[in-house]
């Protein structure tokens, strides 16, 4: 009698999701295959009530089983009080949040077998990664920012403010230089834009600039940027 190998399923290297429905489908899937590792990324400032409680969900599965997770949020999270209760009720010995001035997107990684990151910036098209070269690049850069990130109960560790600059508006300053636009700015802090725009608002009043042109200016020329950047 001939002997029929067993087929094991498909495992493709990179699977496109489509819409919100197949994307959390995805991660429920790799939640529910998860045995002892999630790490990800959640760029921006405070979530949503909804999108809290269904991170809350989520996660109280993963903690249950005794599943670590590593979670790295973006510094402004820390102004938010919904997404700070969420991390307290979170917050156990198998549970670790750090914060970040700027992260890379959005990202979750499972056992390092499987990651998912969006594919578009509207976020509705997403990426399920399962080539294990892959994968493992980006455990290496979830690594990476980990080290430079600041453990959430720590104080975030900007220079002193010596000429009425906050540590984030330094940042901004630097964005501004560079020649990014309001929007784009918020974006990559984590911040809306009417926030950042009352940051630009301070800086321009403590450096006595009367136009935009002339902040980038008087900018350039300060001291603003000759200071050590955070972690």
């Amino acid at each position: 009698m001939a002997i029929t190998a067993r087929e094991e399923p498909a495992t493709h290297a990179i699977t496109v999701l489509e819409g919100e429905a197949r994307i959390n489908a995805a991660i429920e899937r790799a939640t529910a295959e998860c045995r002892f590792e999630v790490l990800t990324v959640q760029p921006g400032g405070g979530r949503s009530e909804k999108t809290l409680n269904v991170a809350l969900k989520r996660g109280q599965t993963v903690l249950d089983r005794g599943i670590s997770m590593r979670t790295i949020y973006q510094h402004t999270m820390r102004h938010s009080q919904g997404t700070l209760a969420y991390a307290a009720r979170m917050s156990q010995e198998n549970v670790e949040i750090r914060t970040l001035e700027e992260v890379i997107d959005r990202m979750m990684i499972f056992d390092r077998a499987v990651a998912l990151i969006p594919a578009r910036a509207d976020r509705d098209v997403a990426l399920e990664l399962r080539h294990p070269g892959l994968v493992d690049y980006l455990a290496k850069v979830f690594e990476q920012q980990w080290r430079w990130a600041t453990p959430l109960l720590d104080e975030v560790p900007y220079p002193p403010s010596t000429d009425g600059i906050t540590g984030v508006q330094r940042s901004i300053a630097k964005l501004l230089v560079e020649g990014h636009v309001d929007e784009a700015i918020a974006r990559r802090l984590g911040m809306n834009v009417r926030t950042c725009r009352a940051h630009i608002a301070k800086i321009a009043a403590a450096l006595g600039s009367g136009s935009r042109a002339q902040l980038g200016y008087l900018i350039a020329h300060s001291e603003i940027l000759d200071q050590t950047r955070p972690r």
